[in-house]
């Protein structure tokens, strides 16, 4: 048994922004409790490595849901990041800050979420507005040329462009990433690593949380399962929870916190009647189509063997080239209604690929894809322990397109891809539909199609989400668990609606405002 100041489940995006920031009094003792193991891998490093990382059973774990009625009936793989860093190691590196309506529809019922102030967290936390710790790099030079040609289309198609993508305006820009000097940028490099270095931090990986010890209604300390042996930490202050959407509510689940008929129809003894635990869960999902090219795109130089070696010997030597870029290069907020609200985000990668088994096969033929996202899904799933055990994943039930209003932005989505498509330059680049042709489809044919082969954007959200009435929330606007002393949740589960774009970077300015809360409740 060891005494900690606090304990920090999870070292993720949110994790890893706790450690730094509640140590930075030498005096604190911060313990961090990772599932998974270490990230000093070459394929987390090389941006392009995403590829291969994502699905990784080492790096990930497989969330799958049960079958999905909104989405014919389909399991889609949920891998979510199991090792230092979390999803931040191997997610797509987009640096998307979400748009203002997000976060004042957040402090709506968590005050001090509004958009005004949360800008000044992000530009505090960004290394190119302020000197912070957020790498955020413009990879322009090092995108492939037929990029240049999603640009030109929006242009022609009257879409706006966009120097900043992170400005909250309209239209379709280069993609900033989470990249530095050629290498990814994680929560780990950024937060973690200079936390450990200062001392004070303790991380301990491959430690499996068993369940939140709670006493007279606080959270006393953590029960955790470490190299086959079962260990204890206690916390003077706070436990904080930051293990993601889809095991927080788990993690409270099992210590006994959550809806009464799941926690009893699994033997756990009910801590706190919570009932909003592991419901609200939202994510996002976007719908691709693939094209054959007549100009040349990134798969003549990753489609061949030479090219991947070439490509290679000049990443090793320069920290540039192909595999120096993720793979989302161009894309950025559209208005898919006559209202102007910017309400789907789009996606054009210079490169044509399908899923396998070991990474993506790439061919040698040149290609591009064009993908939508739906920005704002209204459609709530739930999360909920499948067993008493913490080696059971939990039960996931997305219930995706459950909404009318949903299935219509699914449509109107499909139709900007359309719109784009019809472009003068992309009808020159374009030899043929590879797959479902997406200039043939109908409303109803959109509509269907995104049910058979939509796929999550791995940014599930909201299952411990805020607010001010525990009937409908799980954390105030503190993250302080309703009804339960010295326990936060600090991650996405948190967000009380899923943000328009990209979940990592609002994940981080979550944690970041977190922390300054959790150091003034403990003066």
């Amino acid at each position: 048994m060891a005494e900690y100041d606090y304990i920090i489940i999870g070292a993720g995006s949110a994790g890893c922004v706790l450690a730094e920031r509640l140590s930075a009094d030498p005096r604190t003792r911060v313990l961090v409790l990772e599932s998974g193991g270490s990230d000093a891998r070459f394929w987390i490093k090389v941006p392009l490595g995403y590829a291969f990382t994502h699905n990784d059973p080492q790096l990930t774990v497989d969330c799958k849901p049960q079958p999905d009625a909104g989405l014919a009936g389909r399991r889609i793989s949920w891998p979510r990041g199991r090792v230092v860093g979390g999803c931040s190691s191997v997610n797509a590196m987009s640096y998307m800050r979400g748009l203002a309506h997000d976060f004042d529809d957040w402090a709506a019922d968590a005050p001090g979420w509004d958009w005004s102030t949360v800008s000044g967290v992000y530009d505090s936390l960004e290394h190119h507005n302020g000197g912070g710790p957020v790498r955020v790099s413009d990879l322009s030079r090092h995108m492939h040329p037929f990029s240049d040609n999603f640009l030109s289309a929006a242009e022609e198609v009257d879409w706006p462009l966009s120097d900043n993508l992170n400005s909250g305006d309209a239209g379709l820009g280069r993609y900033q990433s989470t990249v530095w000097k050629g290498r990814r940028w994680s929560a780990a490099d950024a937060f973690l690593r200079p936390a450990l270095r200062r001392g004070g931090v303790r991380l301990e990986t491959r430690a499996h949380v068993q369940r939140i010890e709670i006493e007279d209604g606080a959270a006393r300390g953590v029960i955790y399962r470490q190299g086959g042996e079962i260990r204890r930490a206690t916390a003077r202050a706070e436990v904080i929870l930051s293990a993601g959407a889809v095991h927080s509510p788990q993690i409270l689940q099992l210590s006994g916190v959550g809806p009464s008929e799941v926690l009893q129809a699994q033997g756990i003894a009910v801590q706190n009647p919570l009932s909003e635990v592991g419901r609200g869960l939202q994510d996002h999902l976007s719908i691709t189509y693939s094209f054959a090219a007549h100009p040349k795109t990134l798969n003549n130089i990753l489609g061949r063997a030479f090219g991947r070696i070439k490509q290679g010997v000049q990443y090793l030597a320069t920290r540039g080239g192909a595999l120096s870029v993720p793979v989302n290069q161009v894309g950025g907020y559209i208005a898919s209604d006559d209202d102007g609200t910017l309400d789907t985000q789009i996606y054009c990668n210079p490169i044509v690929y399908s899923a396998g088994p070991k990474g993506p096969k790439v061919t040698a033929a040149p290609g591009y894809i064009l993908s939508a996202q739906p920005c704002r899904p209204v459609s709530r799933g739930t999360i909920q322990i499948a067993s008493p055990s913490p080696d059971d994943e939990p039960e996931i039930h997305p219930n995706s397109l459950d909404a009318e209003e949903d299935q219509r932005g699914a449509i109107r989505a499909g139709r900007l891809l359309q719109h784009l498509a019809q472009s003068d330059t992309l009808t020159r680049a374009r030899r043929d539909a590879i797959g479902p042709d997406l200039m043939a489809l109908d409303e109803a044919g959109l509509l269907q199609d995104f049910r058979e082969r939509a796929s999550t954007v791995y940014h599930p959200s909201c299952t411990c989400r805020m607010g001010s009435d525990p009937a409908r929330s799980v954390v105030d606007a503190r993250l302080r668990v309703h009804g339960t002393s010295r326990l936060r949740v600090v991650d996405a589960s948190a967000f009380p609606n899923i943000t328009s774009g990209n979940t990592n970077a609002p994940t981080m300015m979550l944690a970041a405002r977190a922390a300054a809360l959790i150091l003034e409740d403990n003066k």
